[in-house]
């Protein structure tokens, strides 16, 4: 679990406690942290949080079946089964993101492995989509992964070459698809969106492209449709290495990772007007594959995400705007490699969601309760 693509990604085509934290500042804070499975799951993966503190996310099934499921802000779950999904192994539905009306975005694996974009209105209402071009064949088709308050969509598809398009879905369902200058043509190359808040109020969206070396860029792409190559500093320039983006603010404001020329992962946020901070949480290992992921941002510019130490143990860590970082345990994660603590999402008030894995690796959600 290196980066938050490399899982999301993972979980996408393979496809109640409570307890407090121990803050890391200065002033030595507590703050409530909530564990949580919908039921019958086996596996649980929480990715977006919205104002009211509704969480979206999926979740294995006792069948290795994945659902979508809905977590309301009293604690009560909504199965989510998009028309079409299949009930096979590793295959199902996938829900990425919310937006503050409660409409959520995913995609749905259908029998033959096919991906198929949705939307799911407040009323349970679905509706389900694909990108002309998509190709229909396993592991190809159609990903939405964000949703904006407008309900515009954003996401990728895989042609028929396995090659990766963005696309931006208007709410009336009109699709514009569009690629990244110096994106790559081979097989798994292409341009990506990547999920959960890479799509702003506005309908700017930020993701990756990967070159014809295999390099990693990020991108910016405007409402106008202008494309904006991101590098950021310290980024590696070797196969794997380079610059990813993870989310993307009302003001423009972009949170993400660099991969290193010795594999290490670094953060860092790249202000509207191209001025990058880098940052490392104090405790990241220095090894290939360890160090500080990048992670979503909210309109205040709070920074969430997961770092590796030298055991290749994962921390959760909240960056405030001032630079400010606190780390923290969800109480039962793990301490075994590749087990811990992996928030993804901050809201407006500061309350994020996440996943932690535990000693017998097995994933859990939780609530980390905000300002």
């Amino acid at each position: 679990m290196a980066t938050r693509t490399a899982l999301l990604l993972a979980f996408a085509v393979s496809l109640i406690t409570s307890g407090f934290v121990l803050s890391a500042n200065a002033n030595e804070r507590k703050t409530a942290i909530i564990t949580f499975d919908p039921p019958g799951s086996q596996s649980t993966l929480p990715l977006g949080i919205n104002p009211a503190g509704a969480i979206e996310g999926f979740f294995l099934d006792a069948a290795n079946t994945w659902h979508g499921f809905l977590r309301a802000p009293n604690g009560t779950f909504t199965t989510i089964d998009a028309p079409g999904a299949s009930t096979g192994s590793f295959s199902g539905t996938f829900a990425y993101s919310i937006n503050p009306g409660g409409a959520i975005a995913g995609n749905y694996a259908d029998a033959s492995f096919v991906a198929h974009g949705f939307v799911r209105a407040r009323d349970g209402t679905i509706t389900t989509f694909d990108v002309s071009g998509a190709g229909t064949a396993s592991g190809q088709g159609t990903y939405a992964g964000n949703i904006n308050p407008t309900g515009t969509v954003a996401g990728y598809y895989l042609d028929a070459s396995n090659v990766v398009h963005g696309f931006v879905r208007a709410p009336n369902g009109t699709i514009t698809t569009f690629d990244a200058p110096g994106a790559g043509t081979g097989s798994g190359l292409g341009t990506y969106v990547n999920t959960i808040d890479c799509l702003n109020p506005a309908g700017e969206i930020t993701g990756d492209y990967i070159d014809a070396s295999n390099v990693h860029h990020g991108y910016v792409r405007a409402t106008n449709g202008v494309i904006t190559t991101i590098d950021a500093p310290g980024a590696g320039t070797g196969p794997g290495q380079g610059t990813h983006c993870y989310g993307i603010n009302p003001a423009g404001t972009i949170a993400g990772q660099t991969v290193d020329g010795s594999n290490v992962n670094h953060g860092y946020l790249r202000t509207r007007g191209a001025t990058f901070t880098t940052y490392d949480v104090a405790g990241a290992g220095t090894g290939a594959g360890q160090g500080t992921v990048g992670g979503s941002i909210n309109p205040r510019g709070t920074i969430t995400s997961n770092f590796t130490d030298s055991s290749n143990v994962n921390h959760g860590y909240v960056r405030a705007p001032n630079g400010a970082i606190t780390i923290f345990d969800v109480p039962g994660a793990g301490s075994g490699a590749g087990q811990g603590t992996f928030p993804f999402t901050p809201n407006p008030t500061g309350a994020i969601t996440g996943q932690y894995v535990d000693a017998s690796n097995v994933a859990h959600g939780f609530l980390r309760g905000g300002e």
